[in-house]
């Protein structure tokens, strides 16, 4: 038998997209966090953007009503943009909560949040346009990547929160075809004020009268508001239709219940905006499959009508987030009272706190230098036991010396052990 050999080696040729995705920075930290667990070492991770269920447990009435659903044989599959129940639960929620006004047929919902900003990417550029974004932020210079776009990446600063400014975007906004936000922000925990949003919003809505005038494609706004209802404090969430009704021809929304339910695993997103976005939205997630399992859809839109039980659900995670975050945060302002070189931002909302540690170029007990972010990562992780994300990690510059730290799978005991494990980590340096 003839046989014929492609290539000098065996290895497997895979697309160039598959080939040139970068994998997470997130999941390779996480790999050296697991195997000191496996280890037997005392870990405390303050690193998952996600929740502890034995922590933080979903609603019970939202628990019992997916039991309800599966137990009525709710199995088959949804509608393509989610059951009609729920996205009417969902606009009546944003009406009274928001002051939007979305009907039914401009929501679609989805697995989950990432199904949703990935088919909206697909939905509004094309391979070539321009993506604007601020970083920190999560994934969306993998989602830009996904759709071969272009990326332009704003680094923000601590003077502002991390949050973008409009004389940080205005020089870019003629090139941008989207600019993708989020508000309250992963990773940072902070949010827009007020005038802030209304100045992003008149710059978008100036460039937009510019290009309706030659007939241009619009620019588009992407507002990530996940973590809305985690607000904390006398925090406000702003949003740009609110502010500027005149963007809603612009703005497409991302929401669900992952974060403010704790219900990351039950995977209900939401989207909304101009009809015929969310209409070719949903034709690609029909495609892709990404829908919410019914059961789900059907015990949400049941807890969402339930105005009771939610706003008593709200109020007692957002009081047992702030008060980790609280706690986290007095506890580094003390460090930094007593000499050491670190810092806090006053948490906002979402279940992070921004924190900072600048110790480059410090030496250990031993004589190392701790001469990059990577180096003090990992003497944060040996010597104190303490597992953060470095905002490199979400696009910042990889010797920024800030930090996202998550308290949704921390106990509230842990907190004073994670400040003093860090005081004698920090104590050896020299």
């Amino acid at each position: 038998m003839n046989t014929t050999t492609v290539g000098k080696s065996n290895e497997l040729i895979v697309s160039k997209l598959a080939d040139n995705i970068v994998g997470s920075e997130i999941i390779k930290l996480a790999a050296e966090i697991n195997e000191k667990i496996k280890k037997g070492e005392n870990v405390y991770n303050l690193t998952i953007g996600d929740f502890n269920p034995k922590v933080f447990p979903i609603p019970a009435a939202l628990k019992q009503g997916i039991i309800n659903a599966y137990q009525d044989d709710q199995t088959n599959y949804p509608a393509a943009d989610g059951m009609p129940e729920l996205r009417l639960a969902v606009s009546k929620l944003l009406k009274e909560r928001c002051d939007l006004d979305y009907k039914s047929d401009e929501i679609v919902v989805a697995g989950g949040a990432r199904p949703l900003i990935y088919a909206l990417f697909r939905a509004l550029v094309d391979s070539g346009d321009t993506v604007v974004f601020p970083v920190p932020s999560w994934n969306n210079n993998h989602y830009t990547y996904l759709n071969n776009a272009k990326a332009i990446l704003i680094e923000t600063a601590p003077s502002t929160n991390f949050m973008p400014t409009a004389s940080d975007l205005k020089p870019y906004i003629s090139s941008a075809n989207l600019i993708a936000l989020c508000s309250p922000l992963n990773p940072t925990g902070t949010t827009f004020r007020k005038k802030d949003l209304e100045e992003i919003c008149d710059l978008i809505l100036t460039e937009n009268e510019s290009r309706n005038s030659k007939a241009q494609k619009p620019l588009y706004l992407m507002y990530d508001q996940i973590y809305w209802e985690l607000t904390h404090g006398a925090t406000k969430h702003y949003n740009p239709v609110t502010l500027r009704p005149e963007m809603k021809n612009y703005t497409v929304f991302v929401d669900g219940i992952s974060k403010s339910l704790a219900a990351t695993g039950v995977r209900v997103g939401w989207a909304m905006g101009p009809k015929k976005i969310i209409e070719k939205t949903k034709s690609i997630l029909t495609h892709i499959g990404a829908w919410a399992p019914k059961a789900e859809q059907i015990a949400t839109a049941a807890f969402l009508n339930d105005t009771e039980n939610y706003n008593a659900f709200l109020i007692d995670i957002k009081t047992k987030i702030h008060d980790r975050l609280e706690g986290f945060y007095m506890g580094f302002k003390n460090l930094k009272a007593e000499g050491f070189k670190v810092d806090a931002i006053a948490p906002e909302a979402t279940i992070y706190l921004t924190v900072q540690f600048a110790l480059h170029n410090q030496k250990t007990q031993n004589g190392t230098l701790l001469k990059t972010t990577k180096d003090v990562t990992k003497y944060i992780l040996d010597e104190a036991k303490v597992a953060l994300v470095p905002f490199y990690a979400f696009g910042a510059s990889s010797d920024s010396s800030w930090y996202r730290l998550s308290v949704g799978t921390c106990k509230m005991e842990d907190v004073k052990v994670v400040i003093e494990n860090l005081r004698l980590a920090l104590k050896k340096l020299k």
